[in-house]
């Protein structure tokens, strides 16, 4: 343990709401860090500061997503094919018929 000259500030910034997992979304301490802040010592602290300062990073890192693989024949349109219609989806179109200004 290292001497220690100044205490270990609270890492709280005022934002004191938790996540689903319970982290302060604020600080990134849990509730039970976040309760024994007061009765422990500053080489606790500093571990609870490294712990944030971790998990910060990772809540802030690009969520990595992969996508589906779509595979497009190019092929070319036969003479003899029958042209094909393109279809509109209105089943996400609201209807305004009885709309009175």
């Amino acid at each position: 343990m290292q001497l220690e000259f100044f205490d270990v500030p609270s890492p709280c910034i005022g934002i004191c709401q938790s996540d689903d997992k319970g982290q302060c979304l604020g600080c990134f301490r849990t509730r039970e860090e976040r309760l024994n802040w007061t009765s422990s010592d500053s080489d606790q602290r500093q571990k609870v500061i490294k712990r944030c300062q971790q998990r910060k990073k990772r809540k802030n890192q690009p969520v990595k997503v992969k996508l589906a693989e779509v595979v497009v024949e190019n092929k070319q349109a036969s003479l003899l094919d029958t042209p094909s219609k393109p279809r509109i989806d209105n089943s996400n179109d609201f209807d305004f018929n009885d709309f009175e200004l």
